[in-house]
């Protein structure tokens, strides 16, 4: 691996990553914005923002990825659970009112928890063993974001038509600017269970392929209320 390639990509991202989750958590909204999921859905995604940057301070400091390369694997595939859950909420949070609750949000933490145990365990096998316990981790993943993608897509249709029957130019405007979003969000997100095996010599593409989705997941919440 060139070491100076991928510690000088964790140097672009991981600075972005804070500022944009800390904006995202800290800065003041006006009154007239703290409605329609709005608060909730930059709180959420401030967070996730927050939990990549602990991810990339630890390949960062610790240079896991150079000591031992499944370990950082599955620090990844761990992160990358709770993210889908929470990008995932936020995200939901703009198009339905009544999806998060407090016993939607306890079960996924659950399975979080119990994803994070089963990876826990999984380091401590046999390199063989081990090799299959992160293809079972990674499908694992997989399944979960395809399921929670398709739950996103489908109130996302669902809202496109409530939508659409207000026949609003900015709620159309924000409805095409929404359905980029949501698939780039989709794509992004399923694809990095699989950019975290890349090869060593390409691991700075997982680094930088996040860099573009920051100024999306912090306008998406703005945008919707800029759009009423």
């Amino acid at each position: 691996m060139d070491q100076t390639l991928y510690h000088y990509s964790l140097c672009i991202a991981l600075p972005l990553m804070l500022f944009f989750g800390f904006h995202l958590l800290l800065a003041s909204v006006p009154e007239q914005k703290r409605s329609s999921g709005f608060l909730l859905s930059r709180r959420l995604m401030g967070t996730a923002l927050l939990i990549l940057a602990a991810n990339y301070s630890i390949h960062f400091f610790f240079s896991i990825r150079l000591t031992d390369q499944n370990d950082a694997i599955i620090v990844n595939m761990v992160t990358y659970f709770l993210c889908y859950w929470l990008f995932t909420s936020a995200m939901m949070a703009l198009l339905d009112r009544k999806y998060l609750s407090g016993r939607r949000f306890a079960c996924h933490i659950a399975l979080w928890i119990t994803y994070s145990a089963l990876a826990c365990g999984g380091s401590f096998l046999p390199d063989r063993a081990r090799t299959w316990a992160l293809v079972f981790l990674a499908l694992l993943l997989l399944t979960y974001g395809i399921l929670l993608s398709l739950r996103l897509l489908r109130t996302y249709y669902r809202s496109v038509r409530m939508f659409r029957n207000t026949h609003s130019d900015d709620i159309g405007q924000y409805i095409r600017w929404l359905s980029v979003f949501t698939y780039w969000a989709i794509i992004f997100g399923v694809s990095c269970a699989v950019l975290t095996f890349l090869p060593d010599r390409y691991v700075f593409i997982w680094v930088l392929s996040a860099v573009p989705f920051y100024i999306p997941v912090l306008l998406l919440p703005e945008l919707r209320i800029l759009l009423r």
